[in-house]
């Protein structure tokens, strides 16, 4: 296993090289077939993460939890109300303090304009690793398992094609932290990416310009449309998922308004169909239904939706491990 990556922190996969991140994703394959095959992987004996919840989450805990018990660690379940952070302790004290403890640090805080901020200033003090678990600008886990997911179903990624798409979810204003992670990484890696979402959802200006940049520097495209189909159309995979016009209004009302404006942006069969034969559907999960995608679609032969919630647990223990 390599050691190059004792101690390094992940806010963002735009810090990690190529050979970084391929070192990540054969040691995440490895662990997944020691896991399937039954042999134990104690890589991080007696080892401490404490784990930050400023939001709940289903798989970012239950896959960082159950991934350091399988490595041989522990992981603390933490939370604001429960810590002095609830008090008003700033982010330095709880950075100095928890790395005098434990061995790493994951932090989840979605807040906009306030999460990746906090991440960062932990890391700033912390003596042992920050994994960011999602906050308002990046998800790195979940993009990992994505390409995890994607190079398992396709081997050879260079040449296809990702669409992203913006979906109607009323219920509440999602971060933007998946499609601007998903549209840094994928490019990176010889995928052809297709943004689509309405006018007023457009993501942060500087994610955007990164990943042209990203793709420029890969070889391959990066483009942007306001057209659904667009997303779909010669697709090999399509993640339809929605996200908050963050950019545009901070105001709730005003953006469940916006998205409650564009009811048909939803993935239906009818969308699958134009892709090609063998296009995935991708998605994060958790998915509104009926809404955001049909049943038949996330229930199909399509999708890979469990594949991918799986691939977080390697992913993230093999983060944990390398960097741990």
């Amino acid at each position: 296993m390599q050691t190059t990556l004792k101690g390094r922190d992940l806010i963002t996969t735009q810090d990690w090289s190529m050979a970084e991140l391929e070192a990540l994703f054969a040691l995440a394959a490895d662990l997944k077939t020691a896991k399937r095959e039954g042999r134990p992987t104690p890589l991080l004996p007696a080892k401490t993460l404490y784990m930050i919840f400023f939001d709940a989450s289903t798989r970012t805990r239950n896959s960082f939890e159950t991934g350091m018990t399988q490595l041989g660690g522990h992981a603390i379940y933490l939370s604001p109300d429960r810590m002095q952070i609830s008090h008003g302790e700033n982010a330095r004290d709880t950075a100095k303090v928890l790395s005098r403890y434990g061995d790493g640090i994951a932090i989840r805080h979605c807040a906009y304009q306030e999460g990746n901020t906090y991440l960062t200033e932990v890391a700033r003090h912390a003596d042992v690793p920050v994994l960011n678990m999602q906050c308002d600008v990046y998800h790195p886990c979940q993009i990992l398992a994505d390409f995890l997911t994607i190079r398992e179903r396709f081997g050879n990624t260079r040449g296809l094609k990702l669409g992203v798409s913006w979906t109607c979810a009323p219920n509440y204003v999602r971060p933007l932290s998946v499609p601007q992670s998903l549209i840094l990484l994928m490019p990176r890696f010889g995928i052809d990416v297709t943004l689509a979402y309405p006018p007023e959802f457009k993501l942060m200006p500087h994610i955007e310009e990164q990943a042209r940049a990203n793709a420029k520097a890969a070889g391959t495209t990066f483009e942007i449309s306001h057209e659904f189909e667009d997303a779909f159309r010669d697709a090999d995979a399509v993640v339809p998922k929605s996200w908050g016009p963050l950019v545009t209004t901070q105001d709730v009302e005003v953006g469940l308004r916006l998205i409650e404006k564009y009811p048909t942006w939803r993935c239906d069969q009818e969308r699958m169909r134009l892709g090609k034969p063998h296009m995935i559907y991708m998605h994060p999960l958790p998915a509104d239904r009926g809404r955001e995608v049909a049943d038949e679609v996330i229930d199909g032969p399509q999708s890979v939706v469990y594949d991918e919630a799986e691939n977080r647990l390697h992913v993230q223990k093999a983060l944990m491990a390398l960097t741990m």
